[in-house]
């Protein structure tokens, strides 16, 4: 999930139809051209764009593989590969609507501007003279663009976050008997569903310090349960050291999973355990149980929008501190392994496995 200082229903995905625009019409072009987590914080934000303009080609400017993962789940028709806002938009379109979900400008309002659009739809910004609504600094990520696109007609709310089962979610190049996911068709006899733990993130300051993760993974697997550690390629040793650490019930699968099956892997998780990164807003569209461990961002701005049943976050700030500090960030630094245990016990006891699923009901 991204800090940079341009800030940036149960899913009823609508795929644009082949010569559905008339004649004419040009695109929309959405500008978030940030990492997975605002990219899944963005998707109601993209369904509301969707019911603005729904005889428009939806073009989603963002980083190529998060892009088209998006594309492939029908939130958006097509990808226009951007990554930051330090290289112009290569597109060749017109009489387009271009659409701000990236941050409050200048700098994303002249990157969208260049393209020419016939209408601009984006927060006010003096420096431009464009004339918006007003960007709040103390809003939630979710509820800010959905805000933004409420006022060019595109209903939305954070519950548009969801994406169903039904959509296309793969398990994963290793499989989902790899990774002891519960998946459609499988017998009494398959494996549970594992925990999942993600200690990695983007900056230094919200990265939880390794020997917590240890403690942790290792008390889960000492309690019973399957334990994944997941991470990205720069992450393998980290996660390497955690599973070995933490005993034969532990397995590091970081660097081996594309975003397809980093994403099967969540949806299929019991419980997902990590800090505010790109796949807590995972287990928030998936609907799989969470406990999540912030700080240096308030989860006021960045936690979970819906189901707070199924989330427990952690935090012990009383503000917001510096994301891209160089050493963990106090607030997170404070939280205990002895909580991250307990409230990791508290969900799963709370969430009936596949197997207690399928045991008759005793009468009492």
């Amino acid at each position: 999930m991204s800090r940079q200082a341009d800030v940036p229903r149960d899913g009823d995905v609508v795929r644009a139809e082949a010569g559905v625009r008339p004649r004419g019409a040009g695109d929309v072009l959405v500008l978030r051209a940030l990492g997975l987590g605002d990219a899944v914080a963005g998707v109601a934000a993209l369904r509301g764009v969707r019911r603005a303009f729904p005889r428009r080609r939806l073009v989603l400017a963002a980083p190529a593989g998060v892009g088209a993962w998006l594309r492939d789940l029908g939130v958006v028709d097509e990808v226009l590969p951007a990554s930051g806002l330090d290289q112009p938009l290569e597109y060749r379109g017109t009489g387009h609507v271009g659409v701000n979900l990236h941050g409050r400008g200048p700098q994303s309002h002249r990157l969208l501007a260049a393209t020419q659009p016939d209408q601009l739809v984006a927060f006010g910004c003096t420096e431009i003279g464009h004339a918006g609504p007003e960007w709040r600094p103390d809003e939630h990520e979710v509820d800010r663009w959905c805000r933004l696109v409420r006022s060019a007609g595109g209903d939305c709310s954070p519950e548009d976050l969801r994406i169903p089962v039904s959509e296309r979610v793969e398990p994963g190049p290793m499989g989902p008997s790899a990774l002891h996911a519960p998946v459609a068709g499988r017998g009494a006899d398959s494996p549970p569903a594992p925990v999942v733990v993600h200690p990695g993130a983007a900056s230094i300051s919200r990265r939880w310090p390794e020997a917590g993760w240890n403690a942790v993974a290792r008390t889960l697997a000492a309690a019973g349960h399957s334990v994944v550690v997941t991470g990205s390629g720069d992450e393998v040793p980290l996660c390497e050291r955690i599973a070995a650490a933490a005993g034969h019930r532990v397995r590091s699968v970081a660097g081996t999973l594309d975003l397809d099956g980093l994403a099967g892997t969540v949806r299929h998780a019991r419980l997902l355990v990590c800090g505010d990164t790109g796949v807590a807003h995972l287990a928030t569209a998936f609907s799989t149980p969470s406990v999540l461990l912030f700080g240096p961002t308030p989860p006021a701005l960045w936690g979970p929008a819906i189901d707070p049943h199924l989330h427990t976050v952690l935090w012990r700030g009383t503000g917001p501190g510096d994301p891209h500090a160089d050493m963990v960030d106090p607030a997170l630094a404070a939280i205990e392994v002895e909580e991250v245990v307990r409230a990791a016990e508290q969900l799963l006891a709370a969430t009936p496995t596949p197997e207690d699923q399928r045991q008759p009901a005793r009468c009492r």
